[in-house]
């Protein structure tokens, strides 16, 4: 199969979140025969190195946003069309295509994770319990997280909070509004301020982070004769990797003051940045384009958090992640697929 055709054919395997289980299985029955499998849930390991062999990990979710329009995969010109197809099916592709090249474990070196339910709340996420059970994974020489970058290195990544930011009033009859307190005008104020607020430019080791609070969600009210006693907003806050959790918390409370409320539902940490591994500077050089800073939340975080040495590094395109009408450049997939498949080569002429 060419990458055009595994593209198209995992895009057409649907795997919402929390329905990963097909596709799963799809790929541990490809490759269960040829390299050693471990699954944990519905995430899957494909590789494993020889006892002490210096290797390279490649992640991807296998897992897609709900669906929008119709999901299904198409090729109109010159990109791959549907649900999945830049994030990050495409890069699923991409480590499908390595492993079906016959790369062979242990001598490659490489270790290929499929993991489920990365768009959903952090605690969920499938990465977690496969680094749990297989430990030795966040000893790779690097780890690479085939997330949409465009096909730039992305270094890092901001990390992320969500958060229920609760404003209270009192109800009453809409025609006697001075009965009561309205809590989504109470909040106008305060939204007013966030619709003006511009992010903050963080700088670390040359890469440029941003610093967003948004509010995502928004609900309140009751009927439409009642003043509402309640108005609760998503405030969503991606903070860059000079923070912890911690001090990231901190500014979101300092920021969201003027509620009555605050709860905390979601924290994931941001990715640390490291430019003077021997392995990112090589994947930069064969990559050939200059560095950036990963502005979204990948898991490279979650893999830094543990110690690993971890980049983002894939061919779907970041504006693309989420459309409705998401798409792909049916070309990044080559490059992507040439580049991993001459580190790889390099890794081995140089350890050897």
């Amino acid at each position: 199969m060419t990458l055009l055709d595994t593209l198209i054919e995992i895009v057409d395997v649907p795997s919402v979140t929390g329905e990963e289980d097909e596709l799963c299985t799809w790929i541990q029955r490809r490759y269960e025969h040829r390299y050693t499998t471990q699954r944990v849930g519905n995430a899957l390991i494909v590789g494993r190195p020889a006892k002490s062999a210096e290797f390279v990990a490649l992640y991807g979710h296998i897992d897609t946003v709900p669906v929008q329009e119709d999901p299904s995969a198409r090729v109109e010109g010159d990109r791959v069309v549907g649900l999945g197809a830049s994030d990050m099916k495409a890069g699923l592709a991409v480590m499908i295509e390595l492993l079906d090249a016959g790369v062979r474990e242990p001598d490659a070196g490489l270790v290929c994770v499929f993991y489920d339910q990365e768009e959903g709340p952090a605690d969920k996420n499938g990465l977690e319990a496969v680094l749990d059970e297989a430990g030795w994974l966040v000893g790779a020489a690097i780890s690479i997280v085939l997330e949409p970058t465009d096909l730039n290195l992305e270094l890092g990544c901001n990390g992320v909070l969500n958060a229920d930011i609760i404003f209270r009033g009192s109800t009453a009859h809409s025609a006697r509004p001075w009965l009561g307190e309205n809590a989504i005008t109470k909040a106008g104020e305060w939204l007013a301020s966030l619709h003006g607020r511009e992010p903050e430019t963080i700088r670390i080791n040359g890469l440029e982070y941003r610093e967003v609070f948004a509010v995502t969600k928004a609900s309140g009210g009751i009927a439409n004769n009642i003043i509402p006693g309640e108005f609760v907003v998503n405030l969503n806050h991606r903070f860059p990797p000079i923070y912890s959790v911690e001090e990231a918390e901190a500014r979101l409370r300092e920021v969201a003051s003027v509620a009555d409320e605050i709860v905390v539902r979601d924290r994931a940490p941001a990715g640390t940045v490291d430019l003077s591994n021997p392995a990112v500077q090589r994947l930069e050089r064969l990559i050939g384009r200059e560095r950036m800073a990963k502005q979204g939340w990948t898991d490279v975080a979650r893999l830094t958090s543990r110690g690993a040495v971890a980049v983002n590094y894939g061919p779907g395109e970041v504006d693309q992640a989420h459309q409705v009408e998401e798409s792909v450049p049916i070309a990044n997939l080559t490059i992507a697929y040439q580049v991993l498949v001459r580190f790889l080569a390099e890794r081995l002429t140089v350890d050897r």
